[in-house]
């Protein structure tokens, strides 16, 4: 893949995934072919702020993790009113990184 078209989709999704991870994304994409590359561009990546946003307002109803896919957990944490507050609370400083590796994960699942 062109190495220009490479560079603005890390440059849109810097904020979306984990910085650790752009170096192995980055050398994924430029050996992507060219027909699997409609699929990257139309992935729809969360937005870690609006998980963080949906983390603080209802949180303690595990919408969050339903949000991220992550049906289980919320259901968990549905039950245990935010694991009686405590696990909302970790959350609150965890929910970020986790969309940005749900992110990438379903990236790498593509390439």
């Amino acid at each position: 893949m062109d190495s220009k078209h490479v560079d603005m989709f890390i440059m849109n999704n810097t904020e979306n995934l984990p910085s650790d991870k752009m170096g192995l994304i980055r050398d994924k994409l430029q050996s992507l072919p060219d027909d699997k590359w409609s699929l990257v561009i139309s992935l729809e990546m969360k937005r870690p702020v609006i998980t963080l946003i949906i983390s603080f307002l209802v949180g303690e109803l595990g919408i969050d993790r339903f949000y991220l896919g992550q049906v289980g957990l919320g259901v968990l944490k549905l039950i245990t009113c935010g694991g009686f507050g405590i696990w909302w609370l970790i959350d609150l400083f965890l929910v970020m990184g986790e969309t940005k590796e749900d992110n990438a994960k379903r990236l790498m699942s593509i390439i």
